[in-house]
């Protein structure tokens, strides 16, 4: 009799389904078949030594063990448990009436304990779709997919646990991940909120336009770079920035928690993300960990990580020049395809992006006589700001150091939880506007179709914009983000319609498009 175990695979962020089939014949060996890499073909010594350390016999026949479908690489050793089960099952030691009713991944101990896989929460995504009763995880790796649907999610720290669900001989509550998690809650109820070491607002002192650009970047999603000598305070309001975002919608939620379930770096305990990620990668990071990649399993980059959060590259100029070419075409896309030989991957990533750079490399260019540089040295480290990059960058901001004055007197400035408000009723107002708009969350991810159908500009502005793309050479992408930034800035204000003002307070923050590269 051939015994069938549903399992799965991610690809990107979706999972799809694999079958474990194990079939006893006359004959002697155990033959793995199914396009199966080197974790999933040593998972048979895991198995029978589990299996033989918990009592279980191994049949003296040929087994034969297929991966469905044979056309399709599997990879990993979350395929332990179902082959064991499998084993169980057709050799007729157990009876598991239960079987095809769950999806089930596990890798394995020698002991017959259960460890942690990756991608659990689109394989009760898979579960739900195929109408299948619910998945059996590792323990940990359940809890990330507790808020997901209505399907049962099991928890399993050993075999035996698995074989207890299958068997359907009493109830399992007790393993159900909702119920596990409650209880070590119960045990360990003191929690650090995610945004405990982000800076807030109130502890920046001065600094005032530049963060007025950050509050009108957070409320509209727009890219940020901000350029000034060492100490003028760019890094804090990055950081600061992360702490005046909006909580996700459920939607952006679900999808950003199955970015970081597929890679393993999921928070377990908490359930679906709430808070928006803010990812900080040193400036020397490679392109594959900027962008993702790998050989064997592509996985998602630091840019995917980032998505409905906050992508920080500190010290711009001093990234390699390929890592920020790369960017590009993410930033315009919101999404990145990674294309290998035997595989063609796709992960979305809709991240603000903020850049903090010295505007040369001694630091000091612009703040009196203090720059030691060469005007052939600042040149060369500003060459960096690539035109198709600062193309693509909406607010550019140059800040000086503090007065010193202001630095001693530290009067009480404006906190994080005053500004996010604001930010927060702009973010509503573009939810209702976008509500029948397919993954459109903020006026940046405005596609050049939606302009004219939510950015209407009267004669005026009309006119004020041709002036402005006449006087700094505004490209039509640099146009549209003009009108983009400017809607913000009215929703920011309440203003049902952009005015003159809102687009000329837009287009000042460009004075690199003005400049030049150069300076």
């Amino acid at each position: 009799m051939i015994i069938n175990i549903h399992c799965a695979k991610c690809i990107g962020i979706d999972a799809v389904p694999v079958t474990v089939e194990v079939d006893l014949a006359s004959g002697i060996g155990i033959h793995l078949v199914g396009l199966a890499d080197a974790a999933v073909k040593e998972s048979l010594l895991r198995t029978i030594t589990a299996l033989q350390s918990m009592g279980f016999r191994i049949p003296g026949k040929k087994i034969v063990i297929n991966l469905a479908p044979a056309d399709m690489h599997k990879k990993g050793s979350g395929y332990d448990v179902p082959i064991a089960i499998g084993i169980i099952a057709a050799s007729g030691q157990m009876k598991l009436p239960l079987m095809d009713k769950f999806i089930i991944m596990g890798e394995l101990g020698l002991d017959g304990s259960i460890r942690d896989v990756q991608g659990a929460l689109p394989i009760a995504e898979l579960a739900c779709k195929e109408g299948l009763r619910g998945c059996i995880l590792p323990t940990k790796s359940s809890f990330e997919a507790i808020e997901y649907g209505d399907i049962e999610i099991y928890g399993a720290d050993v075999l035996e646990d698995v074989l207890r669900i299958l068997s359907g001989n009493g109830p399992c509550n007790d393993l159900l991940a909702s119920e596990r998690i409650r209880g070590r809650k119960k045990e360990n109820p003191a929690h650090k909120p995610e945004n405990a070491d982000f800076m807030d607002f109130s502890e920046i002192i001065g600094q005032r336009e530049a963060k007025r650009g950050i509050e009108i970047a957070a409320a509209g999603g727009h890219n940020v770079m901000l350029i000034g000598p060492p100490g003028s305070g760019k890094s804090s309001l990055a950081k600061a920035m992360a702490g005046i975002l909006p909580p996700m919608t459920p939607a952006e939620s679900l999808q950003t928690s199955k970015i970081y379930s597929v890679a393993g770096k999921g928070k377990p305990a908490e359930g679906l993300m709430k808070q928006r990620p803010f990812r900080s990668p040193h400036y020397s990071v490679s392109a594959a960990a900027m962008i993702g990649g790998g050989s064997d399993n592509i996985m998602p980059g630091e840019i995917s990580l980032a998505h409905n959060g906050i992508l920080f590259l500190d010290e711009f100029c001093e990234a390699p020049k390929k890592v920020l070419e790369a960017l590009r075409a993410p930033m315009e896309d919101r999404k990145v395809t990674i294309s290998r030989l035997k595989a063609k991957i796709e992960y979305p990533a809709d991240f603000t992006f903020v850049a903090a750079a010295n505007p040369c490399p001694c630091g000091y260019y612009g703040e009196e006589d203090r720059c030691t540089c060469t005007p052939s040295r600042r040149l060369a480290y500003m060459s960096k700001l690539s035109g198709p990059i600062m193309d693509r960058i909406d607010i550019q901001l140059w800040m000086h150091p503090v007065n010193p004055k202001k630095l001693v007197e530290r009067r009480p400035e404006e906190s994080s939880a005053e500004i996010a408000l604001r930010v927060l009723k702009a973010r509503e107002i573009q939810k209702e506007r976008f509500s029948g708009e397919n993954g459109i969350f903020c006026n940046a991810g405005m596609s050049s179709r939606m302009l004219d159908k939510y950015c209407p500009l009267d004669s005026g502005c009309k006119r004020l914009m041709e002036k402005l793309i006449g006087h700094m050479g505004l490209s039509a992408r640099a146009c549209s983000r003009i009108i983009k930034l400017g809607r913000t800035i009215a929703d920011l204000e309440g203003s049902t319609n952009i005015n003159e003002e809102h687009l000329g307070e837009a287009a000042g923050y460009r004075f690199l498009d003005k400049a030049g590269i150069g300076m």
